[in-house]
């Protein structure tokens, strides 16, 4: 699936190098470099410094964006243009060069990675004097991390932004494993398909389920933004594994694979070869096709073929029954008792790994620390999990079936893969690919029948498309969405041995291969126990917040962690009480985290920002606002808060209103208004109208992500065993207070001097005398 024994050998200036584009990540992830960070500066202007030495003019696009999840930042975009032979439409090549925040995240994968494959890829485009036909525009994006923004500055506010046919976008959701393509379309992805398909990249990794799957989930990358405000398509490249090192302080050069970035390299090579001079029109599309990536192939075909090929494979099977039953091969009453040792293993395999990941989290409640839902021992319990399934379809298929399965016992595995094609025709017809291995079993199916006898070898050989199609999900489930899922990739073990009976029904000894799987099974359960505890680079994560009440002149400490440790405890004590309702702070967060204890703590001089009502008058039924913060203190974040019954209209942040807006209300959900992220330490102004009978109800929160270097407070380093909570408000500051109206700040006015007219100030004298201008 993707390139291996990637070597540390310097490859020729014409290639794409692995080892070259790692010196760039190891530049660009020395510190944690996120939006508002010294660091963030350094690695724009060393980004600036390496396109520039590629021979190219950058130039930087500056600006305030409010996302439609309420984060309001001034992003800068790094950008720059190879310029093509015809005047056509160009092709972006995108990611971001922010890390993430409140975790120390230094972004080697997340996404210097991505940065580092656009760079050497575009030295070896250079350096090869690659005639082209469209231009080529780089951006490396700003503030991905906080909310798609400096994506949505490009889209919405940059001349080139009109002229981009596709994208590519290169990103990344954990440290190692293949690579993922990803279309993003507002129409139809029969376009995207056949041009990646035209591209030949060396190793596609790529599938319609997920792309269904994708666009289902709440899932968005820089490339989301171009699909919706600008109507602009493309692919998203991204790897998955090791998940757990995602947006933490261990997303740093030595978790990321070299294979890994290979592959990055691999795709990006041969698809700016072909999109630098294909016509990038033919991308559009109003038609969706299945597609799925085997070994040397990419197979792809219409949505509408789905249901006819699910309906010409149900009528090929019950043809075959019926021609058995007439030839004698098969018996209905042989069929029905297929049918028991299929469904009894499917229901039991799915129970005990249903249940058995819920008894595995009780005994370790520390798989409860990592957010994402994937533990450091992740891959053995994926390997337990399926080789326990194994074990039980032998030992179910020995109990319940003749020594010898027969091919009657075959029609129960491939009725019900027909009868989930069919469920997927109708609901997921990006699946429909399933119906492949299908016709494959079929074809053993009808050999048998016709002939009356069974070649092992030819059986063999038609049973190596489910293993190719089917057997990577079963890994790939669970860590795309986390081990949780278990239980499905165990039920679809059992599935894929069904289709694969003809093969295993034949071993005569199915106890003795379910005993040595389920030895194998207890190995592999065994050694995720002696890897259950944290070590350095596998990390045990934590969280701890101050925060100051400026209403009741009271100080907290806070976390998210339901699994206290020693260094947490250092400050919350051996038996914090636990948070409730009314100390709750509606943060958002990836996961829906809300804090689990909150102590007293002593109180701490903190500067609060200076809140100034620059305006606050009534227009008829409406009660305009504005409202100026400024911090007196280095501050990263505002957090503002309003009551759900208090509805706001016009809003507006630092003179932008929110890319969404379509008309005067102001949208959101829950209490939250926006979340500011501040560079330069730059004031925030808020412009809105309520309704002028509302009860004006707003709370600030204030943050600085400097809880561990900050002089009041002196806390402790964490060992090396641990490491901050990705995801949440973390390692903070915080000063919260209600946002009170207070007298209107009016400008100063400049008098306009008196001119001494005695005939028009005669009849005048009273608008000459108070003529003023702000």
């Amino acid at each position: 699936m993707m390139p291996q024994w990637t070597s540390d050998d310097d490859r020729p200036l014409t290639e794409f190098s692995t080892k070259r584009a790692l010196t760039q990540v190891a530049e660009i992830s020395k510190q944690p470099h996120y939006v508002g960070s010294k660091n963030h500066e350094v690695v724009a202007n060393y980004l600036q410094k390496e396109l520039n030495e590629l021979g190219l003019e950058t130039s930087l696009q500056e600006g305030y964006t409010l996302s439609d999840w309420g984060n309001l930042v001034k992003s800068k975009n790094i950008l720059a243009r190879i310029k093509g032979s015809s005047n056509s439409k160009a092709l972006l090549l995108l990611t971001h060069y922010d890390s993430a925040p409140h975790s120390y995240s230094p972004g080697a994968s997340d996404a210097g990675s991505g940065v580092a494959t656009i760079l050497e890829s575009a030295r070896a485009f250079l350096h090869n004097k690659t005639p082209h036909k469209n231009d080529i525009i780089i951006l490396f994006s700003d503030a991905e991390e906080l909310g798609l923004n400096g994506a949505a500055l490009f889209v919405t506010q940059h001349q080139w932004a009109k002229e981009v046919g596709l994208v590519l976008n290169f990103e990344a959701r954990g440290s190692s494993g293949p690579s993922y393509m990803l279309m993003e379309t507002n129409k139809g992805n029969a376009g995207l398909v056949k041009e990646f398909a035209a591209a030949k990249a060396t190793f596609p990794v790529s599938n319609s389920l997920m792309y269904s799957i994708y666009k289902m989930l709440p899932n968005d990358t820089d490339l989301t933004v171009f699909r919706e405000q600008g109507n602009i398509q493309g692919y998203n490249f991204a790897f998955i594994d090791d998940h757990y090192n995602y947006h933490t302080a261990q997303d740093d050069i030595n978790h990321l694979n070299k294979n890994t970035l290979a592959h990055q390299g691999t795709y990006l090579m041969p698809l700016l070869k072909y999109f630098s001079n294909a016509d990038l029109n033919t991308t559009q599309a109003s038609e969706d096709y299945v597609y799925i990536s085997i070994p040397y192939t990419f197979i792809n075909y219409p949505f509408s073929w789905v249901l006819p090929m699910t309906i010409i494979g149900l009528i090929l099977f019950i043809g075959l029954i019926f021609l058995g039953i007439a030839k004698r091969v098969l018996s209905f009453s042989e069929i029905a008792k297929g049918f028991v040792p299929f469904l009894i293993a499917a229901t039991l395999v799915g129970l005990i790994a249903f249940f058995g990941w819920k008894g595995l989290l009780f005994v370790y409640p520390q798989y409860n620390d990592l957010l994402n839902g994937f533990t450091y021992n992740g891959h053995s319990y994926i390997a337990a999990f399926v080789l326990l399934a194994l074990a039980i379809s032998f030992f179910v298929y020995q109990r319940f079936s003749a020594k010898k399965a027969n091919i009657n016992q075959y029609v129960a595995p491939l009725f019900i893969w027909i009868i989930i094609n069919g469920i997927l025709a109708f609901s997921l017809q990006g699946a429909g690919f399933l119906i492949i291995p299908v016709y494959f079993g079929l074809l053993i199916f009808g050999i048998f029948i016709i002939t009356q006898r069974s070649n092992n070898i030819l059986t063999l050989v038609l049973s190596i498309p489910a293993l190719i199609i089917i057997a990577p999900f079963i890994q790939m489930f669970p860590i795309g969405l986390g081990l949780k899922v278990l239980f499905g990739s165990a039920i679809l073990t059992v599935l894929l041995f069904g289709l694969l009976l003809p093969v295993f029904g034949a071993f005569a000894k199915k106890g003795m291969w379910g005993l040595l799987l389920f030895v194998v099974s207890i190995g592999f359960f065994a050694k995720a126990h002696f890897d259950s505890g944290y070590e350095f680079g596998k990390a045990k994560s934590n969280s701890l917040l101050y925060i100051y009440n400026a209403d009741t002149d009271k100080a907290s400490w806070a976390t998210y962690d339901t699994n206290l440790d020693s260094w947490t405890k250092s400050y919350l004590g051996e038996n914090p009480k636990e948070a409730t309702p009314t100390n709750a702070i509606p943060l958002f967060s990836k996961y829906n985290s809300g804090f689990t204890y909150i102590v007293d703590a002593p109180k701490k001089e903190l500067l609060k920002p200076t809140i100034q009502f620059l305006e606050d008058r009534i227009e008829g039924n409406q009660r305009k606002l504005k409202i100026f913060i400024t911090p007196n203190r280095n501050v990263n974040r505002y957090d503002i808060f309003a009551n759900e019954k208090m509805t706001i209209y016009n809003f507006k942040a630092n003179g932008v209103t929110t890319l969404g807006q379509k008309n005067s209300l102001y949208e959101r959900k829950g209490k939250k208004i926006l979340s500011y992220y501040l560079v330069d330490n730059a004031p925030l102004e808020l412009e809105f109208s309520i309704n002028s009978n509302a009860i004006f109800d707003m709370e600030l929160l204030e943050s600085s992500f400097d809880l561990m270097t900050n002089p009041l407070f002196n806390i402790q380093k964490r060992e090396n065993w641990m490491m901050p909570t990705p995801f949440v408000l973390n390692d903070a500051v915080l000063i919260k207070e209600k946002i009170k109206p207070s007298p209107v700040i009016v400008n100063p006015t400049v008098l306009i001097p008196a001119i001494t007219i005695p005939v028009v100030k005669r009849k005048i004298p009273a608008v000459i005398d108070s003529l003023k201008v702000e």
